[in-house]
């Protein structure tokens, strides 16, 4: 819906792109960090292709023109949590997505073939029978189209802006999961949503769409969590501030639910923090806090959806002719818990590797569809957006980094109740409906594994009467 390389998750990107290429490390190494961090639920053949793809990524990617951060003229990399060895590359300190998507925007330009359209919405996918052969449009004058092709590949991001804290810009509402259900493709993995330990907190009575990370780079460069009186937060876990994130982020949430306020104390970074963490900085200071002398106040946020549309090994979905691609597509490298570094990194193998096997089918038509009177979504109205926001209260206190099933079930009679405010074609009954598609996986993973914790206790009780 925006500026190609502007808008969507990607150019926030701040940690990196994970491959084995320093001394000691190996891409079995890699493998198995994924595999650990996944709880071991993650499709091993995808895994072991994706770390062995990451080396010769980090080169194509080089040649492309990314601007990768070096000391003395070898690749600067960073260790993250569960990483036995430094292995994530980045650019501009922090600002990795924003330099990744610089780059492809550029060679994009340089490619006459390509045709952009910016600013303009996807509606519904189009299909001849079973097989997706295009997809419905509307441009920024509100005018609709249809736009055929024999392939059609997903690659609108995750979903954090179903909740409350979300380090994801405002285009990533779960659209892309709500076409494809609505299509009729298969999805999975949905109860595993991370929820990275680290945003920077609002100030109090505010709700920004999007909070700033605080990457975790900075604890892997020192940085340590404490609560009220300077007490670490992570001192008992045998991992410390490196725990695994979910770990870290039940621990800063548990902490605020009792009523304490969490920090990241960086201030033995000093002058680090402005040259080596410059986007996180810079946001510190908007908010008026000094990192080097202050400490920085952080909440859990949404980040990373592991689950997605299914695909195979060739990002190919349950439907003929639909392909998912980055955070929307579920290619089980992930399991329970996405390793750090490897959100960028999957996008661009199994996005690449796509790209050249749908440019090498040639002769092939698009077929007109046979669905030309379904009627598109309305536009949003003032009741759609209040509904937004009580979603994203809904999705925060029982579906979020703490849940329980009494939790859940109220979660999905209160969706009920909100559904029943709209009209129909509401643009949010699409998220109410991903939503509903979340909360129902949860209840169905009876166990907890990886990001996905229950508990016997119902969250989020203060909030619960002003949204029935």
């Amino acid at each position: 819906r925006g500026v190609l390389g502007l808008d969507g998750a990607s150019c926030w990107a701040q940690g990196g792109i994970a491959a084995a290429i320093g001394p000691g490390d190996s891409t079995a190494q890699h493998a198995l960090d994924t595999l650990n961090s996944g709880a071991r639920l993650n499709q091993r053949s995808a895994t072991r292709w994706l770390a062995e793809s990451a080396p010769e990524l980090i080169d194509w990617l080089t040649q492309l023109g990314v601007h990768f951060d070096r000391i003395q003229g070898r690749l600067a990399l960073a260790r993250e949590a569960q990483h036995n060895f430094p292995r994530v590359a980045h650019a501009g300190g922090d600002a990795t997505g924003a330099e990744l998507m610089r780059s492809l925007r550029e060679a994009v330009a340089r490619r006459p073939n390509l045709v952009l359209h910016e600013f303009t919405e996807a509606l519904r996918l189009r299909k001849r029978g079973a097989r997706v052969v295009g997809v419905r449009v509307r441009d920024a004058r509100g005018l609709e189209a249809d736009l055929l092709a024999p392939h059609v590949v997903l690659a609108t991001g995750g979903l954090g802006q179903l909740y409350r804290h979300t380090s994801n810009p405002v285009e990533c509402d779960g659209a892309g999961l709500a076409l494809a259900h609505a299509a009729g493709a298969e999805l999975a993995d949905l109860e595993f949503m991370q929820f990275h330990p680290t945003a920077l907190a609002p100030r109090m009575n505010q709700e920004p769409d999007q909070l700033p990370l605080i990457s975790e780079s900075l604890r892997g460069a020192g940085a340590l969590l404490t609560t009220d009186g300077g007490i670490r937060l992570m001192q008992t876990h045998p991992q410390g501030d490196l725990a695994p994130r979910e770990v870290v982020a039940r621990e800063v949430q548990m902490a605020l639910d009792r009523g304490q306020k969490v920090w990241l104390d960086a201030r033995m970074l000093g002058p680090l923090l402005p040259v080596r963490f410059p986007t996180v900085f810079g946001a510190c200071m908007a908010f008026g806090i000094d990192p080097r002398r202050d400490l920085i106040p952080v909440v859990p946020a949404a980040h990373y959806m592991m689950g997605g549309v299914r695909v195979d090994l060739h990002s190919r979905s349950s439907l003929s002719g639909l392909y998912a691609v980055g955070e929307v597509a579920c290619t089980g490298v992930h399991g329970a818990n996405r390793l750090a570094g490897n959100g960028l990194l999957e996008a661009i193998a199994f996005g690449r590797e796509l790209g050249l096997r749908l440019s090498r089918q040639t002769g092939i038509e698009a077929p007109l569809p046979d669905d030309s009177n379904a009627r598109s979504p309305q536009l949003s109205s003032a009741n759609d957006r209040m509904v937004q926001q009580k979603l994203r209260q809904i999705m925060s206190a029982q579906v979020g980094v703490i849940r329980s099933v009494t939790g859940l079930m109220e979660a999905l009679d209160h969706l009920d109740v909100l559904e029943r405010r709209l009209l129909p074609g509401a643009r949010s009954l699409d998220r109410i409906q991903v939503c509903r598609l979340i909360i129902e996986a949860a209840l169905a993973r009876s166990e907890s594994v990886g990001v996905h914790y229950l508990t016997t206790a119902a969250p989020g009780k203060a909030w619960r009467s002003s949204v029935a």
